[in-house]
């Protein structure tokens, strides 16, 4: 491919995944499969993009694309939200991604040549939902505000289990010969390493941002600061990923850390983005998940068939193990159409999608099949995720879902077998 097609084409895929994203909102079929499908086009069909050629390119823009992800999902973290939704969503999040990745690492283990602890990491990769796909139909149900809130959270506390632990199985897989000191530094003291280096870095960046205002005046200072504590937590052979998640967090929330009483030159500054960064962030965000999905749907192989259906059939198991999850961590107040919605919304995403890559990468030997299964699921379970949503708006599926869960004493004058939704997509006013 001329540089010149190279160029059009990047042009081309930033007014397609705009378009997309609107679509999204009019139609609820999520942009991530028009952009897998571009990939697929572009690259298994016609063979205009070939990923392995990338290079170390490409591994440099999956870890780019990882750090903001990270840094983005550990900001909309806030401990007040985690102590107010601790017995719905922590309960929710915690047991599908202990369920998932068991079932599925035991299911990869039985029908695939994949190891134990490959089993483990495709198990924890997929344990976690879509936060684009699940904030945006969790909103246009019709469903009670603790649900879509409980949903919004899950999506969004998910990464902090399937970022951080997959990549900690991943560093002991590619570590050392197995012993019992490779073990406690690779599963305990690497990943503590880089919790305290995270908090740390995260506690002395808000100290120079309420020391130094101009850093707080540019729009890039933050994420600089966050790829060189990336790089150096990385150089000394601790899990920078996880540092980074851990320094969010910390930004987001480094006002309840404040010890007291503090000296005026140590005080921390909270960090809140402001309406034009977040719209900054937003827009790179953006641009980087449209190149990446886009990359992902080039990377799909199609000659292992066995592994794409396997896929797929993990991804019916899935959402036919998330009921009696649903039915277990969810009030028994809950409707059964908020448990029907709650019970669709387990699309993977992009958080997924860069983990897929990194085995690959590190020169894991089951790299590829771990890349290829977690490609497959991605697709699958936004594609029947959509379908079901589609179902329950029309009201055909919702007599499937009473058959696992009971509907609760209703209100006077309230229905709860429909799924009405006014032309914006939004629950109509009372």
């Amino acid at each position: 491919m001329t540089i010149p097609v190279l160029i059009i084409l990047l042009g081309f895929l930033i007014f397609l995944g705009h378009y997309l994203a609107q679509l999204f909102e009019r139609t609820r079929i999520p942009d991530v499969l028009g952009l897998l499908l571009v990939g697929v086009l572009l690259g298994p069909v016609l063979h205009l993009l070939e990923p392995s050629k990338f290079g170390q390119a490409g591994r440099v823009f999956s870890n780019i694309v990882l750090v903001f992800i990270l840094f983005e999902s550990g900001l909309e973290v806030r401990f007040e939200q985690l102590r107010s939704a601790l017995r719905g969503t922590l309960a929710l999040t915690t047991l599908n991604f202990i369920v998932t990745t068991l079932l599925v690492a035991g299911l990869a283990r039985l029908f695939t040549p994949l190891d134990i602890l490959s089993s483990f990491i495709v198990g924890a990769i997929l344990g976690g939902t879509s936060s684009a796909v699940v904030t945006t139909l969790a909103r246009q149900a019709a469903v009670q505000e603790q649900t879509s809130t409980t949903l919004v959270m899950e999506s969004a506390l998910s990464d902090v289990y399937t970022l951080a632990i997959p990549i900690a199985l991943i560093s002991f897989y590619t570590g050392s010969a197995l012993t019992a000191r490779t073990l406690f530094d690779q599963i305990l003291a690497s990943p503590v390493v880089a919790v305290v280096a995270g908090v740390g870095g995260g506690y002395l960046w808000s100290v120079l941002l309420n020391r130094i205002p101009t850093l707080h005046k540019t729009s890039f200072s933050t994420p600089a600061f966050v790829f060189l504590l990336y790089g150096v937590v990385e150089l000394l052979e601790f899990s920078g990923p996880i540092a980074v998640l851990f320094f969010s967090i910390t930004l987001g929330n480094v006002a309840l850390l404040r010890p007291k009483p503090l000296p005026r030159y140590l005080a921390p500054r909270q960090v809140e983005l402001t309406a034009a960064e977040k719209s900054f962030f937003a827009e790179i965000v953006f641009l980087l998940r449209t190149f990446f999905f886009v990359y992902v749907g080039a990377s799909i192989v199609f000659d292992n068939a066995y592994l794409l259906l396997l896929g797929v059939g993990f991804t019916v198991v899935l959402f036919l193990v998330r009921i009696p999850v649903v039915l277990l961590a969810a009030d028994k107040g809950t409707p059964v159409l908020d448990k029907a919605v709650m019970s669709i919304l387990i699309p993977k995403g992009l958080g997924a999608a860069v983990l897929a890559t990194l085995p690959l990468q590190r020169g894991m030997p089951t790299g590829a099949a771990i890349q290829t299964i977690v490609f497959a699921v991605i697709m699958a379970t936004t594609v029947l995720c959509t379908i079901l949503f589609f179902l329950l708006e029309k009201g055909w599926a919702l007599p499937f879902y009473r058959l696992f869960f009971r509907e609760p004493a209703a209100l006077p004058g309230t229905h709860a077998s429909t799924l009405p939704t006014t032309e914006s997509g939004k629950k109509p006013p009372a």
